[in-house]
């Protein structure tokens, strides 16, 4: 299993110490990595984006071939946050009439271009009216990851 601490270093060692302000701040699970560095708020995130992007793919094959994931890259710069690449795998899900009904309203109301961007646009709904809920459940898995950890292991 892969942990933050994990990824923390082994992109500490690619990453050029010039590149952020800070530490990165990275997100994963088991389909994508998302690396995002804040800049300086002087610093144009276009020109940021252009003179990296060789080296920023380079970094991704290397992370991509150790932790097997796709690697996706973005910058902070002051309160905004700009994503240059990101992986939008696709996911098979079963749904009844009633919740496809839900999507297709969506659909036909213009509010999404296909049932996959209307379930995304739920998805999205979610995480924004439940953003503490969902924080909380995090911060608890969190710490069940951490106790895990301390256990017992079997050899």
């Amino acid at each position: 299993m892969t942990t933050n601490n994990e990824l923390q270093q082994f992109l500490n060692g690619l990453i050029p110490t010039d590149w952020f302000l800070a530490p990165v701040a990275i997100q994963y699970d088991d389909d994508e990595i998302l690396v995002v560095g804040s800049i300086a708020t002087d610093r144009s995130i276009g020109e940021f984006r252009d003179s990296t992007r060789l080296d920023r793919m380079a970094i991704a094959d290397q992370v991509q071939a150790h932790f097997a994931r796709k690697v996706s890259w973005g910058v902070a710069q002051g309160d905004v946050t700009t994503l240059f690449t990101t992986f939008s795998p696709p996911l098979a899900t079963r749904l009844r009439l009633s919740e496809r009904a839900v999507l297709d309203t969506l659909v036909s109301a213009g509010v999404a271009r296909s049932r996959s961007d209307a379930l995304g646009w739920c998805v999205r709904l979610v995480a924004r009216h439940e953003s503490e809920w969902l924080a909380e459940l995090r911060s608890a898995l969190v710490d069940v990851e951490r106790i895990r950890d301390g256990g017992p292991t079997s050899k």
